[in-house]
């Protein structure tokens, strides 16, 4: 059976299985706190959920809705989590949201805000000097990206170089799935590939923490704006705690250290935007259509050999 078909029988047995019985999920008391899945973005310290235990402790102190934080072991078990309602919150990359969204109807629930922003960007990233000047000049040379389900360390990635006229399968002589951000990064670095994928987020956290010499590596294309990844909530909540959440995260950051704020991957952020339509961020997921299953399933393969 094709991988399509494989996820598509999945998908399937999914959402039957949630809607075709009726759901108890938690209250959000002490006693049955909400379950909050966040995928692995390894942008954070080791462990991402003390990274985010901060906020969502202050959260559940001031407005009464209490938390599990649980990290994913992948962009896949995050998605299955909250349609499966195994879990009740979950933090996503965009288009690991719209599988979800696609799924199950997983609401947006919010959207990190940083300087008045609530984007971010992707990038391929190469050495200086190794003659790659431009996206073409991808054709007969290695790549490696992040997971397959990764906005920004694969999706968009393979978007651009599709538009700039390179076929990821058959232009390309080698492609590494490196499974994250820092693994595609780290091949680039240690001369396995002669380009990466990753979110600016982390390469620019490579460069700070000097695992990057800048003076070695640049940029070779960034993406357009990209909205921030989600905070997501399961559609089986009840419309009473929806509204509470969306209050809470929205006013959050007046009534806390500022330094405990933290968005996708636990980064510092300013505070997070409730207000942001859902409908906007399905739209600009549709410019990721060129990067269809069956180019995943290919270059999956293509990765294997």
């Amino acid at each position: 059976m094709k991988l399509k078909q494989l996820f598509t029988a999945a998908t399937v047995v999914i959402v039957m299985s949630s809607s075709a019985f009726a759901v108890d999920l938690p209250t959000g008391t002490a006693a049955d706190p909400l379950r909050v899945m966040m995928v692995p973005a390894d942008v954070g310290g080791g462990d991402v959920t003390q990274d985010y235990k901060p906020v969502f402790d202050a959260i559940a102190k001031q407005y009464g809705v209490h938390f599990k934080l649980m990290s994913g072991e992948s962009y896949a078990a995050v998605v299955k989590g909250l349609c499966g309602n195994q879990t009740d919150i979950a933090w996503y990359g965009p288009v690991t949201f719209g599988q979800a969204h696609e799924m199950c109807g997983a609401e947006l629930l919010a959207l990190d805000v940083k300087k008045g922003q609530s984007v971010y960007y992707s990038g391929i990233f190469t050495k200086k000097g190794n003659g790659i000047d431009t996206v073409i000049d991808l054709k007969g040379r290695s790549l490696a990206v992040g997971d397959t389900s990764s906005t920004s360390s694969f999706n968009f990635p393979m978007a651009m170089i599709i538009d700039a006229g390179v076929d990821p399968v058959n232009d390309i002589a080698k492609v590494i799935l490196a499974g994250s951000h820092t693994n595609s990064i780290a091949a680039l670095k240690e001369g396995k590939v002669d380009a990466a994928a990753a979110s600016f987020n982390s390469w620019e956290k490579a460069v700070n923490a000097n695992i990057i010499d800048p003076e070695l590596f640049r940029v070779l294309v960034k993406s357009e704006t990209i909205p921030n990844p989600p905070l997501a909530m399961n559609p089986n909540l009840s419309p009473e705690l929806k509204a509470k959440l969306r209050h809470a995260f929205s006013d959050i950051h007046n009534h806390v250290d500022p330094e405990i704020i933290r968005g996708y991957g636990a980064k510092k952020v300013d505070r997070y935007d409730t207000t942001y339509p859902q409908e906007k961020m399905l739209a600009a997921l549709k410019k990721l259509s060129k990067v269809t299953d069956e180019l995943k399933a290919e270059l999956i393969d293509k990765a294997g050999k």
